[in-house]
């Protein structure tokens, strides 16, 4: 990986489960994750791709790219996979995490031991120097509390913009009444 990042970045490494995962990822710029097992926060500076058995010898079990999160979006399966109006998660809520283009790492990073990873946080300091998966793990108590701290930022930050409201002089009265908050 030629770019560098900053120690202080937030790195969620999620599970890439397919060929067609990544080819929407590289193709159209975007990496879905179902709500109900989503991690507790999604505002991250990157996500990092962990590659599944899916991926043939050569690349299973190994975190071979990185991509910059641009931003985040909470829709339906079926707004997002087109072609499968019928599947059996059609109508349940996932991110669509807007991502920049995939970032081959010069040295794919192996799961080691690790096989079966969903989801979990990094630093972009202990992305830089990893060898294996396992080293990407918050060990210390000092580490996690940092870490904790800056996704509970992270997290209240992600509410404030949510809880913003729009005057309500911007908006129609018609559309106001429908809502109920207009009985002019």
């Amino acid at each position: 990986m030629s770019t560098t990042l900053p120690e202080t970045a937030l790195v969620l490494v999620a599970i890439l489960p397919s060929q067609r995962d990544f080819d929407i990822a590289r193709l159209f710029g975007w990496y879905r994750i179902p709500l109900k097992s989503a991690p507790k926060v999604i505002s991250v500076d990157y996500v990092a791709f962990y590659q599944t058995k899916s991926f043939g010898d050569a690349e299973r079990w190994q975190i071979a790219y990185l991509a910059e999160i641009l931003g985040h979006e909470l829709t339906r399966r079926r707004d997002l996979i087109r072609d499968e109006p019928a599947h059996p998660r059609a109508h349940e809520e996932y991110f669509k995490l807007q991502i920049g283009p995939l970032q081959q790492l010069d040295k794919p990073i192996p799961a080691g031991d690790w096989k079966r990873i969903t989801f979990f946080y990094t630093t972009g300091e202990m992305f830089q120097s990893a060898q294996t998966v396992n080293d990407l793990v918050i060990k210390s108590q000092d580490e996690r509390e940092v870490l904790w701290h800056t996704l509970r930022e992270r997290a209240l930050l992600a509410n404030e913009y949510r809880a913003q409201e729009l005057p309500e002089t911007l908006l129609d009265p018609a559309i106001l009444a429908l809502l109920g908050k207009f009985t002019g």
